[in-house]
């Protein structure tokens, strides 16, 4: 097989994607049972209850543990039905980071999961605006129909309305809560019975929704509501569109429930199908397309002593285009200087394997002395590009922060310098004082940030919250002449350019009357 022909059979098998969801909704529950699927885990069920001392497989920071939550974007590949898989995980909890955004650019298509009782929340839809205004494809898989929750209609309503996507079902509930009898296929004119027995869920084939099979299973009150539901949908509902799910605009929609692995089968099937696979990108030299010949990638996240044995640093990069091969040349864009590429590793959840090859979709973890950057561009030639850097986006929480001990001042700048360059926190000083003041975009970042600066570089932190909830970069040339003590405050970032911080929106708002001819920028 040619080089060529190869590369462009790996482009085909690879799907890779993030998981989002409001915290609960059952992103862990989903990834495991997809993982179990491509026989990465041998039993499922192992996510942290508040009680039992079982991790989920993809949680491998201390603070994890002892919380039971995912806190960092791992990375999980594994094969099914002839396809490669990667999946990035983005943390699930309240207080999710900017890294969990920045990892939703390094996919080709995202899957949405839904609480059926719950419907759309709140951190679905910040995450979800970072996925549209990037035109990702999204597939939504509405969970928990074996509880109680909302009528299915609703649910589709509310996904059109709150997140502003066109929805196409592509089953059907029978039933929802305690009446759950499973589900109506539409594209495969096929009925999947919901049974809490066994692990034997076959799809029987049915000829249309008056076939007797259906009502003597499911019952005459609940198939006439189900030919209700579908007659409604094909008359006054979206008809499936391809294009409109590639750029963005529509969202195929599966009920299941993750927990009994019901439904789960068919969603992954359907899915491998519908998803695309890695897609050109732009880049400074214009569209950049996953099978030419050169080798490229950005780095969109770095994470630190992934493992505590070692004092590691791993850049996570997405190949664009090209094949990667252990031990090959490449060019760091922004130095313009060559490095080998010695040491990639493909990733499964807390375990990593050594990488011969990876093409592009593929997430290959490269060991990192403090050589790359978050954004950072390789190309596998002297003929460098960039793919642009990757936005920032606006902390919600600040802190002054400071050594308790004088004598620890030099580990204490280095601790806050290296989880910058991270990206998990961002770090301004103050205009007057030379004050450190870090901002992140969830509270739990903090504790993440004192938990680290302690075991990695044994500073122990004090900390003073501040009221401030909106950081916006400012244009002008005397900015110290806008600061009104009360609702704003000046600081400078680590380029030296000015942000100033806001209490809340009414102080936002008040500054942009008062001065409607500066600029605000919330990323610089």
């Amino acid at each position: 097989m040619s080089n060529h022909k190869e590369l462009q059979e790996e482009i085909k098998k690879r799907r890779t994607f993030a998981i989002i969801s409001h915290p609960d909704a059952g992103k862990t529950t989903l990834t495991e049972k997809l993982l179990f699927l491509g026989g990465q885990i041998r039993s499922t069920g192992t996510v942290k209850s508040r009680k039992s001392s079982k991790y989920a497989t993809s949680d491998w920071m201390e603070i994890e543990k002892q919380r039971g939550i995912s806190v960092t974007s791992s990375v999980m590949n594994f094969n099914y039905k002839g396809h490669t898989i990667n999946i990035l995980d983005t943390p699930g909890h309240e207080d999710f980071s900017e890294d969990t955004y920045r990892t939703l650019l390094a996919v080709d298509s995202v899957v949405m999961i839904i609480d059926a009782a719950k419907g759309v929340e709140s951190q679905t839809k910040k995450l979800f605006k970072v996925v549209s205004e990037h035109g990702i494809p999204i597939f939504t898989f509405i969970n928990k129909m074996d509880r109680q929750g909302r009528e299915p209609l609703e649910l589709l309503e509310e996904i059109e309305e709150v997140l502003g996507i066109e929805s196409y079902p592509m089953n059907w509930p029978i039933g929802i809560g305690q009446s759950f009898q499973g589900v109506y296929d539409r594209h495969q004119k096929a009925v999947e019975f919901y049974d809490t027995e066994g692990d034997n869920k076959q799809a029987i084939q049915i000829s249309d929704l008056d076939d007797p099979v259906l009502k003597e299973k499911a019952g005459e009150d609940l198939v006439n509501q189900l030919q209700e539901d579908v007659m409604l949908l094909d008359e006054a509902g979206a008809t499936y569109s391809e294009e409109a799910l590639q750029s963005g605009k529509q969202t195929p929609v599966f009920f299941g429930s993750a927990i009994s692995s019901f439904g789960v089968p068919t969603f992954l099937n359907h899915f491998l199908d519908l998803a695309p696979s890695p897609a050109s990108r732009e880049s400074s030299e214009g569209e950049v397309k996953p099978d030419e010949e050169t080798f490229s990638g950005f780095i969109f996240k770095i994470q630190a002593n992934m493992n505590p044995a070692h004092r590691d640093r791993v850049a996570f990069l997405r190949i664009v285009s090209g094949t990667f091969e252990k031990g090959m040349e490449a060019w760091l864009e922004r130095t313009g200087k060559s490095l080998k590429l010695s040491q990639g590793q493909l990733f499964f959840a807390s375990s990593r394997g050594n990488v011969e090859k990876a093409y592009p979709g593929d997430i290959v973890g490269l060991y990192d002395s403090g050589t790359y950057q978050i954004g950072d561009t390789l190309v596998g030639s002297k003929n460098v590009y960039s793919f642009g850097a990757l936005p920032t986006f606006p902390p919600e929480h600040f802190a002054k922060v400071r050594a308790q001990k004088a004598m620890k001042q030099k580990h204490f700048y280095k601790g806050v310098q290296q989880l910058s360059e991270e990206g998990a926190i961002q770090v301004y000083r103050t205009a007057h004082w030379d004050e450190i003041v870090i901002g992140v975009v969830g509270r739990l970042q903090f504790e993440i940030f004192e938990y680290r600066m302690k075991g990695e570089y044994n500073v122990d932190i004090q900390f003073d919250t501040m009221p401030h909830q909106h950081a916006r970069w400012i244009e002008t040339d005397n900015p110290e002449d806008k600061v009104d003590s009360v609702r704003n405050m000046l600081v400078y970032d680590q380029l030296k350019r000015p942000v100033l911080l806001f209490q809340n929106d009414f102080a936002l708002r008040w500054f942009q009357d008062k001065n409607p001819d500066i600029p605000l920028r919330e990323s610089r």
